[in-house]
């Protein structure tokens, strides 16, 4: 059966086989799945099933059937519409409820440098929950996400924030443009429907602080990878900039874009 190479992955690339999708594994790999396996037996399906490994050693993922953005531009239409926006908020809490409970294997290993060992208070984040990693079915229902590298312990609202940045979208209103996005002056009422959709209870306010400092980090972690020599990481550069704006740029917003 010959091999389908699926549009993005710029962290290690991936290929179809079938139904399957074959990527190469790498050192946290062992860990992710053993999300994905917690995230199965709870009867979550808005995630891929993790398969093991195959001949070659690269890990193996059920495919998530459905439309991807791959690295279109503008995104698909359905980036922006108020049913998906709410459909994001509830993904992101159930795989939040969920992960709670996780208990990781011996000898635990994330993608990012300096995560924090799982435990109490904390949750099992996508940590890239964005446009460019749904699967959507139809133009109108989300199927889930894909590429769970990234994925790590952290607290339910900065895996939350770097969604928002993405979906409501929180990038400045010149990178919003050239993504599809053309309405500024709606983006409040676009990030209280996500957050609304999640169930979010927590401050507001504290919420745009959680933002700002959610987007620096991951700037800042793209940034060392890149110094580092990591090509991918290079190739996303601009992208880097473009976090660091918006985090610039919502700082700025008015205490009314809060509450």
């Amino acid at each position: 059966m010959s091999e389908e190479t699926l549009a993005g992955g710029n962290t290690v690339g991936a290929v179809r086989i079938g139904e399957v999708v074959h990527k190469r594994a790498s050192p946290w790999t062992p860990t992710v799945h053993a999300v994905l396996r917690h995230l199965e037996e709870a009867g979550f399906d808005g995630a891929p099933r993790a398969l093991g490994f195959d001949e070659q050693g690269r890990e193996m993922l059920t495919y998530l059937p459905g439309e991807t953005a791959g690295g279109r531009f503008p995104w698909p239409a359905w980036a922006f519409t108020d049913p998906m926006l709410v459909q994001v908020g509830q993904w992101l809490r159930r795989v939040h409820d969920v992960t709670a409970g996780f208990v990781p294997p011996p000898g635990e290993r994330w993608f990012a440098a300096g995560s924090p060992a799982m435990g109490p208070g904390l949750i099992v984040g996508h940590q890239d929950a964005a446009p460019y990693n749904a699967a959507v079915v139809d133009g109108e229902r989300l199927a889930g996400f894909f590429d769970w590298d990234t994925a790590g312990p952290s607290t339910r609202e900065f895996d939350l924030a770097f969604a928002a940045l993405w979906w409501v979208p929180l990038v400045t209103p010149e990178v919003a443009e050239g993504l599809g996005f053309h309405d500024p002056d709606d983006r409040s009422r676009r990030l209280h429907l996500l957050l609304d959709a999640y169930g979010w209870e927590g401050d507001r306010h504290a919420f745009g602080e959680t933002i700002v400092r959610r987007a620096r980090r991951q700037a800042a972690g793209m940034r060392e990878m890149a110094d580092a020599g990591d090509p991918a990481a290079l190739a996303l550069l601009p992208v880097a900039g473009y976090i660091e704006d918006a985090a610039d740029d919502v700082e700025t917003f008015p205490a009314e874009f809060w509450g």
